[in-house]
Formats: C-alpha cells, sequence, structure tokens
C-alpha cells in the first residue's frame, strides 16, 4: 500500500532544512565561544599565578633587605648611645642637647 516508507508529516522543505542548518551553525558557534572562553579563562589563571608568584617572590626580597636594614639601624643606634656616652663622659657639665649639636657639628668637619 505504502510504498514510500520514510514519509514524514513534514515533507523537506527548503526552510525546514534551512532551520536545521542554522541551528546546527548556531550550536556550533556556542560551542566554539564556550571553548574560546574557556581557553581564555585557563590562560589568565595561569597568567594571575605566575604574577602572584613573581609578586610574592619580590615581596620575600623586600622583606630580606627590610631585615638587613633594621639590624644595620640598630647597629648604628648602638653606635651612636655609646658615642653620646663617651662624649657625656667628656663633657660632664653639658646637657644630651649640647651633646647632641657637639656630635653633629664635629661629624660635618
Amino acid at each position: 500500500m505504502c510504498k514510500n516508507m520514510d514519509w514524514s508529516p513534514f515533507p523537506s522543505h527548503p526552510t525546514i532544512a534551512s532551520s536545521k542548518r542554522r541551528h546546527r551553525l548556531k550550536h556550533s558557534k556556542v560551542q566554539i565561544y564556550r571553548l574560546s572562553w574557556k581557553r581564555w579563562e585557563e590562560n589568565m589563571k595561569k597568567d594571575m599565578e605566575l604574577m602572584n608568584l613573581k609578586l610574592y617572590l619580590e615581596n620575600q626580597s623586600i622583606i630580606e633587605e627590610n631585615e638587613k636594614l633594621r639590624k644595620k639601624a640598630s647597629l648604628l643606634q648602638q653606635e651612636n648611645l655609646a658615642l653620646m656616652s663617651e662624649y657625656q663622659k667628656k663633657f660632664p657639665h653639658l646637657d644630651r642637647f649640647s651633646t647632641t649639636l657637639l656630635l653633629l657639628l664635629l661629624q660635618k668637619h
């Protein structure tokens, strides 16, 4: 009776075929967009991790330099106190301000 086994209530019509093609193209574009976005996110994550590592290493270097400067400042302060004590022994009649002023004048010469 029915010779055509592929009978469909919607015969192949150019608009239906082009609609399917448009849907497939749109689906492909969405997949490409998602893959591109995912690749971009992965690259950004790698860049951020690298930048974070560089900043961490720079921070560690600054901390080490800061510690060296603190030690140097501490030694200079101890040396300053020793010199102040020495000058106060040599010039007991001078007060602390005068001794400091004297030290500054002697350093300039």
